[in-house]
């Protein structure tokens, strides 16, 4: 999979945003509530980005598309989001639009990407941030505890 090329910027700010597939069905019982189902694990995110390319980054990214990815196959690309800058495998929806002069002298290319999975904090993570310690010091806090427990609440228990 051949990642974006180096000479190109990072997406600008502007207009960046990032829009998930639902991974939910809902169903409309006869009493009127709604039954609702997890059916995907990993959906695809959209996201709308802009580039500001000079000339030669204009050409490197037209020839790039054209060429490198034919314009439909999936690529490495550095999106940021909440988990930071990481490469993410993306794909164009559509033809990017562009380019269009700005300032007389650089070119504005936008464009929708469909990720296939934007990063999201793995399980460990999540319970990190959740407990507000990292696991290992947690599961060392709990266990000192459960010792601490058992050898005051059974007497003649040792502490191993």
């Amino acid at each position: 999979m051949l990642p974006i090329p180096d000479g190109l910027p990072l997406p600008l700010q502007e207009g960046y945003a990032f829009a998930p597939v639902s991974p939910v069905s809902s169903t409309q019982m006869i009493t009127g509530r709604s039954l609702r189902r997890r059916i995907y694990r990993s959906t695809p995110t959209r996201v709308s980005v802009s580039w500001l390319l000079t000339d030669r980054q204009a050409q490197l990214f037209e020839g790039w598309y054209r060429w490198g990815i034919n314009a439909v196959d999936w690529f490495l690309c550095p999106i940021k989001s909440p988990m930071g800058l990481k490469m993410t495998k993306a794909q164009f929806v559509d033809i990017y639009t562009g380019p269009a002069l700005v300032s007389g002298r650089l070119w504005r290319y936008t464009a929708e990407l469909e990720l296939f999975d934007l990063p999201v904090p793995d399980e460990a993570t999540f319970m990190e941030l959740l407990l507000g310690m990292p696991l290992p010091q947690m599961n060392a806090a709990i266990s000192a505890e459960l010792q601490r427990w058992y050898t005051k609440s059974w007497p003649g228990a040792q502490m191993t």
